[in-house]
């Protein structure tokens, strides 16, 4: 295209050889104009040559004339220019917004300037993405879970107009993890591959080139995506892909590395994807990993808190039982002997013939009353004594048959309904018979006296977590508005005739084998425990014990 001058101009012809659009601007009009600046306006050379400097400078965008204008008047009327490159948005011919770097110097004369504008649409996309992501990577510190992490930050690089993936690497090999892609091509390949894409195992030894980024902790940029796609999927899916991402998309492989190990990659592809760009992007792998160290160092911070309450409840409930014992054993001593002799007494009364119905009567209530003394005593010395199991092969749902055989509830126990489901694979534990057998009983005799009549109480034994699971269910009054693992403390009573006691003792036993107990409220209404013992003695549950 011819360069355009004015006749009188000093000659500026050598601007033509320049490959970015320049212009020379003298009072109110372009002395000069090359063929790219001409390109650039879309409009003839003759046309922009006559057009006054406030019609081009209306080309730009509304918000970048505010500070344009001043700009121009500034410098021509020959007060300084700008020394550093400015970013400016304008309209194309064909309706387009484009960014430029504008940059001012001194033409061959003092009232010309020169005027250059380069594309930089490419840089404005790096700074538009490093800001995006920076915004990202500080909401991800706020995330509780790795999934939470990992959507987040794949949300945020596809907002940015790339599709993107993270390869999650599990042993020696990878799989995909959250992704944001092209929708029709996901559905065709997981067709393919007859399972959903996220099930698809890739063998690291099949993918050498993310190996390598994972080996020199440096990302990779490619040029040819499709080559790099041949090699992880089979030709069926490639094909797929090739139809529908344009030929020249391009690639990048981020390292993802969590507490210094590999985790996985951050994959993105997109057309408008640069070198630059693929910088800030592999930053953002830095911080995607900073952000999952984050997630695993609360929660690791998590289960310790949890283990010094676990163990300060211990001290509490420890300290409890020392002063509990000490007055258990006065209990004892105090309590015992004068009830033998109340029972002796009363064995006597009942040989005298000359007792009447109602001495009778008198006196069987009385040994009633003292029975049952005596059962609250022993109650409480099972819950302060020391425990050492001495394990040997149980079958717990026999125990639990056992409990039920033994039963002596209120009168209108008879009138509920039992079920045991004991699944057939549930394998026999090593534990102390005898106070198992205790802390069962227990359990099944608080089900029974918090049952209504003709209510229903089901138990169910089944394995779990390499040990042993009971679940007793009642129809009850269920949980009071507490605490739940209150009602396992000694004297907790949450029905007026109880004693405080049984459900202590289910929890010392079950702690004494390593396992666990918790209370639930059942769906429908109702009480829900759920009773756990190892397979093994030693080991313990992965869940909290209560």
């Amino acid at each position: 295209m011819t360069a355009v001058s004015s006749p009188s101009s000093v000659d500026y012809r050598l601007l033509e050889e320049l490959p970015i659009a320049a212009a020379v601007v003298r009072g109110e009009h372009l002395l000069h104009a090359n063929a790219a600046m001409v390109a650039l306006f879309g409009t003839p050379a003759a046309e922009l040559m006559a057009m006054p400097m406030t019609a081009l400078i209306a080309r730009f965008v509304p918000e970048e004339r505010g500070w344009v204008e001043p700009i121009y008047e500034t410098y021509s009327r020959g007060g300084p220019r700008p020394e550093q490159p400015r970013w400016v948005r304008m309209r194309r011919a064909d309706g387009q917004e484009c960014t430029l770097s504008v940059h001012h110097a001194p033409g061959l004369v003092p009232e010309d300037t020169l005027v250059l504008m380069q594309d930089a649409g490419g840089e404005d996309s790096v700074r538009r993405i490093t800001g995006a992501l920076a915004t990202a990577a500080s909401e991800m510190l706020h995330c509780r879970s790795e999934q939470a992490v990992l959507e987040k930050a794949v949300d945020a690089v596809h907002r940015q107009g790339f599709y993107v993936s993270v390869m999650l690497l599990e042993g020696d090999i990878f799989r995909h993890g959250p992704m944001r892609q092209e929708a029709t091509g996901v559905a065709e390949a997981e067709k393919l591959y007859g399972m959903p894409i996220g099930d698809v195992r890739i063998p690291a030894a099949a993918v050498p080139h993310f190996l390598e980024v994972l080996q020199q902790r440096k990302a990779a940029f490619h040029q040819d995506i499709f080559a790099t796609v041949s090699r992880i999927h089979p030709p069926e899916v490639v094909e797929i892909i090739r139809k529908l991402y344009p030929p020249e998309a391009q690639g990048l492989d981020a390292p993802i590395l969590v507490d210094d190990e590999p985790f996985g990659l951050l994959s993105v592809q997109g057309t408008t994807l640069t070198p630059a760009g693929a910088g800030t992007l592999e930053l953002f792998a830095q911080l995607l990993g900073g952000a999952l160290e984050n997630v695993r160092h609360h929660q690791t911070l998590a289960v310790r808190l949890d283990e010094v309450s676990r163990l300060q409840d211990e001290l509490v409930a420890r300290e409890r039982l020392t002063v509990l014992g000490e007055a258990a054993g006065v209990v004892a001593h105090e309590v015992r002997n004068p009830l033998g002799a109340i029972l002796n007494a009363v064995a006597v009364l009942r040989r005298e013939a000359h007792l009447g119905p109602t001495g009778q009567a008198a006196v069987g209530m009385l040994e009633e009353e003292v029975i049952r003394l005596e059962d609250i005593v022993k109650d409480l010395l099972d819950v302060v004594r020391p425990l050492e199991p001495r394990p040997r092969p149980v079958q717990v749902g026999e125990l639990v048959r056992r409990a039920l055989g033994q039963l002596h509830g209120p009168p209108d126990a008879p009138t509920l309904r039992f079920t045991v489901d004991e699944a057939e694979d549930t394998p026999t534990i090593e534990g102390d018979e005898t106070l198992l057998q205790l802390a069962v009983t227990h359990l099944v005799r608080n089900a029974v006296q918090a049952s209504p009549t003709g209510g229903r109480v089901r138990m169910a034994v089944e394995p779990a977590d390499g040990g042993v699971c009971l679940v007793v269910e009642d129809e009850g009054p269920g949980i009071p508005d507490v605490d739940p693992r209150r009602i396992f403390e000694p004297f907790f009573l949450t029905r007026a005739n109880g004693r405080g006691l049984g459900l202590a003792i289910v929890r010392r036993v079950v702690l004494a084998h390593g396992g666990t107990v918790r209370a639930t409220a059942r769906p429908g209404g109702g009480a829900r425990f759920e009773l756990w013992l190892p397979g093994e003695p030693g080991r313990r549950a992965s869940a909290t014990s209560l």
